[in-house]
This record gives structure tokens, C-alpha cells and sequence, in this order.
């Protein structure tokens, strides 16, 4: 019985010998990672700067397994003739989420036990400012004259929410002051119709702006059904649109919304645009039920992420969806 005690207490401290050692391994092989990602920052400075000083760039998420250094970096590429993306530049910070648009850069940070850092970028992908934003990040746009960024998140711990659900919420932050603004289920009255929508269990997300620094969309989700809503940051008001609207992406031209249709059980969705004076909706050539946010790349095609590819695909409903950039995600079109 003592041999077995003893052979049993040696284990024990062999076992717990084996995680520290893995546990330090871990922890230098970590930092070993982080210092090569800051040397490739280091090295690419000069490229990006360049990328970013240029008439046209695609921000995006890099997502090359083979290059550790970079994965998941907030990274840049020229778009050239006919918009076809050259090299990628690592730029900035591992992202979740991020985007870029009139010399202002936010970057969705990894999530902590119960926020996250929305981090704000200048032109030169310098950190300007650390907004820390409940939940789990999820969506991320800025408006045309770069004041404004929607943040969308999943959260929970709403008393309407079951055990285990998660809502969303969508922030407006004020880019130049580097603080939030508003959060449009708190702040903001929307209206459907004459009636003031004051459902418990409403939520929001998806936010995109446009040009004249006031109006932005968004979805609004009761249950399960859903509506594209318009809205005014200065007044704090907003109202429905269109029904069955997720994740809605206002074209340059400022007469579309490219957005997720759902077309069967929650979950499955196609992608469409919506023309917003006459109603119409066109199906877009994408047959799969894809979850992401659209990106316009000119106002006659769109972008979207899904398994580590950016695809492109007409505006129209015409043709078929086409690779665009490998081993990437979370694509943001900047035109100076």
C-alpha cells in the first residue's frame, strides 16, 4: 500500500511538473509569436504607408495559416487596375473584426471575460484611442466623412434573453472625440409607423452610414422577424423601411442597401440588394446561405468573407460569385 502511495505522490508531481513546463512553453512561444509579428510590422511600415497614401486599397483581415507572424493582422493591399488587389502589407493590430474609410481605421480586438477594445486608427494606423464595448464583436462600419463607426456585439444577460441567448447591440462612436456616442436601443426612439417600437426584446445591429454625416441604416430585429430602419444621429430618432433586412451595406451611390434576405428557417439567408425609391429587390448570383455583412466594391459589385476568402459578385444578380482575395476576411474598400 505504501509503494503504491508513493509511486501515486511521484506522478502527481511529475504531472504537475509537465504543466508548468507546457504552461512556460506556451507562454514563450506566445511571445516569441508576438515579437514576429512586430518585426513584420516594422519591415512592412514603409509598403503599407505607401498602400495606404494610394488612390484605392482593400483593408482586410489576414487569414495566411502558413504566416503566423501576420494571421489575423489588420492588413492592406492596393487595388489596381480593374480593382484587382496587388500584395498584401501587414498594417496594423490582430483584429476580429475591422474596417477603414476616410483616413480612420477600427479594429475589434479579441474579446475579454465581458468586453471588448474597439480601437481606433488614424491614417497612418496609429492608435488613437481604446473603447472598451460590452459583449462579443460582431459587425464594424465608419460613415463616409469618418466622424461616425457602428459597432455591432453579441451580448448577454438581457432579463428578456433566455439562459444560454445572446442579443445583439449596435454602438455609434464618435471617431474624432474617441468615445461612444450612443447605443441606438437605448438612446435612440424608432418608430413603425405612428407606434413608438418599445418591445423588450427588440435588438439592433448592423449599421451603415451615409454621406451626410447624419443618416445611417440598421436593422431591427423583434423575434424573428426583421426590418431595415433609417435614422438620424442628430436627432436621435429612427424609423422602419423595408422588411426582412439583416446587415445592411449602403451603396456609394447612396440609392442601395445590399443585405442577408432570409429565405427559409432562422439561419439560412441569400444575399440581395434592395433599391430604396422604387422597393424593388434583386437576388444576387451567391446560392449560398452566407453570414457576413456585404462590402461594396464600386457601385456595380459587392464583396463578402466566408472561409478565410473574400468572394465578389455583380450588383445585378447577373453572373457568378468569383474569388477576389485568398486567405482573408472582414473586407473594407477605400477610395481616397
Amino acid at each position: 500500500m505504501r509503494n503504491r502511495i508513493v509511486v501515486f505522490a511521484v506522478l502527481a508531481v511529475l504531472c504537475v511538473a509537465g504543466a508548468v513546463v507546457a504552461a512556460a512553453v506556451a507562454v514563450v512561444g506566445a511571445g516569441h509569436e508576438a515579437d514576429r509579428g512586430r518585426e513584420a510590422l516594422r519591415a512592412s511600415r514603409p509598403s503599407a504607408e505607401r498602400v495606404l497614401a494610394g488612390r484605392a486599397f482593400l483593408a482586410f483581415r489576414a487569414l495566411d495559416r502558413d504566416d503566423s507572424a501576420t494571421y489575423t493582422r489588420f492588413s492592406v493591399t492596393a487595388l489596381g487596375a480593374g480593382d484587382l488587389p496587388g500584395r498584401a502589407v501587414p498594417a496594423g493590430p490582430s483584429c476580429v473584426r475591422l474596417t477603414f474609410r476616410a483616413g480612420r481605421g477600427l479594429c475589434l480586438a479579441e474579446p475579454g471575460p465581458a468586453t471588448f477594445a474597439a480601437i481606433v486608427l488614424d491614417a497612418r494606423m496609429r492608435e488613437t484611442a481604446r473603447i472598451a464595448v460590452p459583449g462579443v464583436p460582431s459587425r464594424s462600419r465608419i460613415s463616409p466623412d469618418g466622424r461616425w463607426a457602428g459597432v455591432t456585439a453579441f451580448v448577454s444577460g438581457h432579463s428578456y434573453a433566455q439562459p444560454g441567448q445572446f442579443s445583439t447591440t449596435a454602438t455609434i462612436i464618435d471617431l474624432r472625440r474617441g468615445r461612444k456616442l450612443a447605443d441606438l436601443e437605448h438612446d435612440f426612439k424608432v418608430f413603425h409607423g405612428r407606434r413608438l417600437v418599445d418591445q423588450r426584446d427588440r435588438n439592433f445591429w448592423g449599421l451603415t452610414f451615409a454621406g451626410d454625416g447624419d443618416t445611417f441604416y440598421a436593422t431591427l430585429g423583434i423575434g424573428r422577424r426583421t426590418w431595415l430602419i433609417r435614422g438620424s444621429i442628430r436627432r436621435r430618432t429612427a424609423r422602419t423601411l423595408h422588411a426582412n433586412v439583416e446587415c445592411p451595406s449602403l451603396s456609394p451611390d447612396g440609392k442601395r442597401i445590399g443585405y442577408k434576405k432570409r429565405v427559409g428557417k432562422p439561419g439560412e439567408w441569400r444575399f440581395t440588394v434592395l433599391d430604396l425609391v422604387s422597393g424593388r429587390e434583386t437576388r444576387l448570383a451567391e446560392p449560398r446561405s452566407i453570414d457576413d455583412q456585404l462590402e461594396w466594391l464600386d457601385d456595380g459589385h459587392l464583396l463578402y468573407g466566408t472561409g478565410g476568402t473574400v468572394y465578389v459578385v455583380d450588383a445585378d444578380g447577373a453572373g457568378a460569385p468569383g474569388v477576389f482575395l485568398a486567405d482573408a476576411d472582414s473586407p473594407a474598400v477605400v477610395r481616397q
